[in-house]
C-alpha cells in the first residue's frame, strides 16, 4: 500500500484541499540517494523551500513513515514547495519503490495534481558499468551527465541526449 500524506499549512491556497488537485507547474523528482543528496546539497540548503508531503510506502528493501524529521541514512520520500511560487514542487525520494508499487506510486502521486502545463523533470543516477558508449568509460568525465525528453519539450537542454542502446530503469523510467 502507498499513501500520500499532505500537510500544506493552515492560509495555504485551496489547492491543496483533497478534493481540489494541487497546482502545479513543475516537478522535480530526485530518484536515488545520489540524486536526492544532490538535491539536499544544491537545491534544498536554503530557507526558500517548505516539507509539504510525504509518500508512505512498506516492501521488502523499504520501510517508511509520514515523519519529515528524517535522517541522511533513511529511506524518505517527501514533497517540498518553492516558498517564493508554490506551484513548484520537488520530490525527494531515497526509497526503493518495488516493480509491482510503482505504477500505484505514480497513479497516486500525479493524482493529485492538475496535469495542465505540468513540466516534470526527473533526475536519477545509474552505475557507469551498466553505461554502453564505444569508448572506454575510464576516459569519460566523471559524473557525467545525460538527458532523455519527451518530444513535447521544447527547451534548450543542458547535456547530451542519452544514446541508444542505453536506457532508463525502474521508478524513473515509469
Amino acid at each position: 500500500e502507498i499513501d500520500v500524506l499532505w500537510s500544506l499549512k493552515s492560509g495555504a491556497p485551496a489547492e491543496g484541499s483533497s478534493d481540489e488537485p494541487l497546482v502545479c507547474s513543475q516537478l522535480i523528482l530526485a530518484i536515488g540517494h545520489s540524486a536526492a543528496a544532490f538535491l539536499s546539497s544544491f537545491i534544498l540548503d536554503s530557507v526558500c523551500w517548505e516539507v509539504v508531503g510525504v509518500v508512505k510506502l512498506w516492501n521488502e528493501w523499504c520501510r517508511t513513515s509520514n515523519t519529515t524529521n528524517v535522517l541522511p541514512t533513511d529511506s524518505f520520500c517527501l514533497f517540498y514547495r518553492l516558498i517564493a511560487d508554490p506551484t513548484v514542487l520537488l520530490c525527494q525520494c531515497s526509497c526503493y519503490v518495488a516493480e509491482d508499487q510503482q505504477f500505484q506510486w505514480l497513479e497516486k502521486v500525479f493524482g493529485c495534481m492538475r496535469k495542465e502545463g505540468l513540466q516534470v523533470t526527473i533526475l536519477s543516477t545509474c552505475p557507469v558499468a551498466d553505461y554502453k558508449t564505444q569508448e572506454s568509460t575510464l576516459t569519460l568525465p566523471s559524473p557525467f551527465l545525460k538527458a532523455l525528453k519527451t518530444k513535447e519539450f521544447k527547451e534548450h537542454i543542458c547535456c547530451p541526449l542519452l544514446e541508444q542502446p542505453n536506457i532508463v530503469r525502474d521508478l524513473p523510467a515509469a
